[in-house]
Order: C-alpha cells, then structure tokens, then sequence
C-alpha cells in the first residue's frame, strides 16, 4: 500500500522517505515506531528510546532503582542483628541490597555506594569497635574520596551512662557529610533500650527510599510474590520477646575463702528454638532487687501503690512493681541529670550542669544510684508516676555463652562473677549478677535471648591453632570452644592463657582444663595467679614469658582471642602482642602496628572486651 499526499497530511518529500521506509519494515519494528511516535505526540521525552516505545505501548519494563548498601560496625552484636533484619526487610520491599561488616567492607569503594545505611556502636571511651576501626581511619583521613551523589543515613548504638555516647555514630555522619554526601534521613542516637528508637530510625529511612523509588511494585507482582507462602507459627523468641528459660544449675565455681563469687549457671533452652555457635552471648532481662525499690519509694516519699503507665501500649503497673521489673534505678547519666534538674528546685544539680562542671559531673555519676540522686538533690516536684518517664528501661545484661550447643543440645550455659561493692556509706551490687547468684533459685525462670557475635568465631578450619586469653570470667567462651572442637574432633592446636587471684580457691574450670590437656584437646596452658605472688603476675606476662613461641604460633596462622575487661586486661594484653611482634619479628613500632591491623582484616585477632 502505497500513501498518497491528497490523503495525509505529509508534505510530497515526506511521503517519498514513508513510502520507501514502511515496506522495509519489520512487525517488531512497526510497534516500535508505533510506540515512539505515541510518546512523542504525548510530549513525554526529547528523546525517545526502545524503552520509551515499549512502554507507549503498555509493556512496563521495571527501571533499575538504586541500590541500598547497610555497612556495620558492631562489638556485641546489637549492630549485626538490627542489619540483618533491616536487610530482610527492605529485600521484602524488592530493594536490591547489599550487606557487610566493615572489616568486610572495601574502604575505598565506598564512593560507589549508592544509598548507604551504616549501623554502628561506640566501644570503651568513644572508641570505634574493633570491626570499625579501618573503615573510620580510613574515612578521616586524606585518601577519603569525595561522596558525592552519595545518600547516607546513620544508627549510632551507645551507652548514655557513658561521656562519649554514640560517639563513633556522631563521628561517621559529621565525616561522611563532609565528604559531600547527601543525609537522606536524620541520625538516630539509641540508648540500650534501642529497639523502639532503631524501628522508628528505619522506617524512616524506609519512606524517603520508597519516595524515590523510580517504578513502584505492580499489584500483580505482589501477589505473585507471595503465591504459596505458608505461614510460620513458630513462636520466635529474641530481645524484644525473651524467652523464660529454666535454671537447671547453679553452682559457686570459687572455692571456700574466695573473695569471689563466680556462679556456673546452666539453663534449659528446650522449647524456644533458640540456637548459638562459640562466641555468641545470651542476654538476660534482668529485674532490681526489691530492697532497693523500696529504699527509694521511701527516700522519694512516692506511693508504692500508684498507677504507672509503661509504654505507648498503655499497660500499666504500680510504681513499686514498676520500679522492680521494668525502669534501670541503679545508674545514673548525664542525660538522666538533665531531666531530673527540670523536676526539682534544688540549683545544686544544676549547677552541676554547667560546662565548667563537667569533671564534677562525671566524678558524681560514677558509683552512685538513683536513690543518691534523690537523698542529695531531691525532692522532686513530681510523682514516682510522672518521674518514671524520664528513667529508661532496665537494660539487658549479656554475658559470654560458655557451652557449645553440639556437646549440650537444649541447654546454655554462663559463667557469671558476682559484683558486690561499696560505695559512698552503701553496699552495691550488680542487677543481673547479684539476681543470679542470690535470688534465683533451681527451677526459677530467667527471660533470656541469643545475641549472636559474629565478630568472635572460632576459624572455619578446625586444623587452624588457636591462642585463648583470658581472665576471669573472660575464660567463658574458651570453654565453649573446646567443647565444639571436642564434638567436631577438631585437630588444630589450642593455647589457654588464664589469669586469676588464687590457684587453689579461684581457678574456673580448673578439672575441665586438665583433663582437655590430657586428652590432647588442649596443647598448652599458661596460667597467672596474681595474689599468689609477692609480685603481682597477670597473663600479659606470661605471653611475654612465651613470646617465641607466641610469634611461631602467629606465624603459622594462629587466631589470637581476648576476652575480658577492656579497660585494663585487654589493653595489657594488646600492647604485649604488640611487643613480642616487634621482638621476635625484628619490626619496629609502626611495623608491628601493620601486623595487627593485617590480623585484623583476617579476622586472626578477635576480642570480645566489656
């Protein structure tokens, strides 16, 4: 069929180019131009490509959204499992996204990320966690590329009874907005009590992505997702819904004239489903001693009996239950200081506000209570109802799982060292460890969760030799190491180090270790019994006493683990290693620095310090 100009409204030359074009022409082709002169005349693009002609024609090709990358930075785990359930959500919602803890993480890729959500914690004084610290270093110096076109939101995990809260959160979004990158949602600061703040955090985030989401999920495609989806009655159980597990054991490990208290606790996981590996924690909800509720009642002068509303659910309690089971009344912080000023006329604490205060404030935090609070600043201008809104919530307690699932199916198993102290004319003692050692007996039931620490694993191989330091408690997930290699009948090396006060009234697990010796299980152990010397010995000395071997064992690929207090034993211990990598490796300060940070990045040197 030839076209004529009498019967269109092209011009003689046009009709020419047409009437030689058309018969050339494919069916495909046809449509094709069909659909792009449809999008023309529409006005819909300047430029029209085989996309724009599809879709004139009604056949929706999806366009390509962007990406979400969640980078995380944790030392408990808190972190690592709000990602995951972040990245388990948004791939619900058809994002495309891309998950890595950010040791895993390429630093200098992070100018390719798209849509970045980082999830971190604080550690010790400010400090990133270990799993962070390249990544940070990396992102304040002058190698840190330029983040343009970069979108960012940041969920800092922290302690508010710390001075440096959610610090290394406050760090990363300053820097990664310097760098030039675009803060598509407001950072969220979380106090232990996290999970309601981290909720309202992602969903924030949530809308600004489906915002720009440039082809929204078709009807159809969601019902087709969800075809043949069964649903899942199993009673999940975690940290917003613990589960009540039995005390089946608990027994004092010191022996007769310790000044120590260190209880085995074994409990009865049977029925909640829960599981763990090596190096995971189980966090209890731990409640406040009754005495202590009542010392306050008395000292604030409130009504026990008075009706208090707990959460935005609106279920309710009276003041003395509520002050037992569900506020934190044993610590105090700067952020608390500040609320309870506005509730009292006393100009003495706020005084202790100003910023020349500041070393004051710090000095009167550390060691005191909320009844402190009360004795020396009280009364409050309000009732124990009205004061329990500013309080938060008991925070849960996690401790270092120290069984292996394989050798104790349905059971988990603590080692949990009593805190007793005094202070300021008071006898103190700790919420979750005293409850534990005092008031739970056989039979009782502790509200527990699983909080995985993907940060503290035992290698892949079980042929690869592993060095275990220890003090204290921090021995507990070195006995859930060797019970694992003992179940999977793992032939790697194992070297203890394990520091206490007394050999003969403080040494944990002391059967247990010997007979892993004897079996083979165990090559080595070194162990330091500080108070049994006129010189104090701790197990940073005898790693220096062994400090050949050290160095051969790190050099045949040894993991190296640490456990236990942060402040002093682990750092001890850190600049031990640093040393013997200096001595025996003939490197200097910078070098030997290089050869932990390589540890590191291969996941060899793992710490699990509190």
């Amino acid at each position: 069929m030839q076209l004529q100009v009498k019967s269109s409204p092209f011009n003689e030359e046009q009709v020419e180019l047409l009437n030689r074009l058309v018969p050339t022409l494919t069916s495909d082709q046809k449509i094709w131009l069909t659909g792009y002169l449809t999008a023309v005349s529409a006005g819909q693009h300047s430029e029209v490509t085989a996309q724009d002609a599809k879709e004139a024609q009604g056949v929706i090709a999806p366009l390509k959204a962007r990406e979400v990358t969640i980078l995380v930075g944790s030392h408990t785990g808190n972190g690592e499992a709000l990602a995951d359930d972040a990245e388990a959500k948004l791939k619900k919602e058809e994002f495309t996204v891309s998950r890595f803890s950010l040791d895993e993480f390429k630093p200098k890729n992070v100018g390719k990320i798209e849509d970045l959500l980082l999830i971190t914690s604080t550690h010790g004084d400010g400090d990133p966690p270990d799993n962070a610290i390249e990544f940070y270093e990396f992102l304040h110096s002058k190698r840190a590329p330029k983040l343009d076109g970069v979108r960012f939101s940041v969920l800092a995990l922290g302690d508010s009874s710390y001075e440096f809260y959610c610090q290394t959160g406050k760090d990363f979004d300053k820097r990664i907005e310097e760098l030039g990158a675009e803060r598509m949602y407001p950072r969220v600061d979380c106090d232990l009590d996290f999970e309601e703040p981290a909720s309202l955090w992602f969903d924030g985030v949530l809308n600004v992505l489906n915002e720009s989401k440039e082809n929204a999920q078709t009807d159809e495609s969601a019902v087709s997702h969800n075809e043949g989806t069964v649903a899942d009655t199993t009673q999940t159980y975690s940290r917003s819904n613990p589960f009540q597990a039995e005390i089946i054991e608990n027994i004092n490990l010191n022996g007769r004239g310790s000044n120590k208290e260190t209880r085995h606790i074994e409990l009865n996981l049977e029925g909640s489903n829960l599981t763990y590996e090596p190096g995971d924690s189980l966090g209890i909800v731990p409640q406040n001693d009754a005495v202590l509720a009542d010392q306050l009642i008395e000292a604030a002068e409130w009504n026990p009996n008075e009706p208090v509303t707990l959460n935005k659910q609106g279920e309710t309690s009276t003041l003395r239950d509520s002050l037992i089971h569900t506020f934190d009344i044993t610590s105090l912080s700067k952020n608390l200081i500040e609320k309870a000023a506005a509730l009292t006329n006393n100009e003495g604490l706020k005084k202790l506000l100003e910023p020349d205060e500041k070393e004051s404030l710090q000095t009167y935090l550390y060691g005191r209570d909320l009844i402190d609070l009360t004795q020396d600043y009280g009364p409050w201008e309000v009732s124990g109802s009205e004061f329990t809104q500013i309080l938060r919530k008991i925070p849960p307690r996690l401790y270092s799982i120290a069984s292996s699932l394989k050798a104790n199916p349905d059971e988990v198993h603590l080692t949990i060292g009593a805190l007793r102290y005094d202070s300021f004319g008071r006898s103190r003692s700790g919420v979750c460890s005293v409850q534990c050692a005092e008031r739970s007996e056989l039979g009782d039931k502790l509200p527990v969760f699983v909080q995985k620490n993907s940060n503290f694993r035992l290698p892949q191989s079980a042929d690869t030799p592993i060095i275990m330091i220890g003090a204290g408690t921090g021995v507990a997930p070195y006995r859930a190491f060797l019970e694992e290699r003992e179940e999977i009948e793992a032939q790697g090396d194992a070297w203890l180090f394990f520091g206490e006060q007394h050999f003969v009234t403080d040494f944990l697990y002391q059967v247990e270790w010997q007979k892993w010796l004897k079996d083979g299980l165990l090559t080595r152990m070194d162990v330091a019994f500080s108070r049994d010397t006129e010189q104090k010995v701790y197990v940073q000395h005898r790693m220096l006493e062994q400090s050949r071997d050290f160095y051969e064992w790190l050099e045949a690929g040894a993991h190296v683990y640490v456990c236990g207090d942060e402040k002093y034993m682990a750092k001890d211990v850190h600049e031990a290693i640093l040393t013997i990598i200096q001595k025996e490796g003939g490197l200097n300060e910078e070098q030997a620095a290089e050869y932990i940070a390589d540890l590191r990045s291969q996941k060899r040197y793992l710490r699990d310090v509190y």
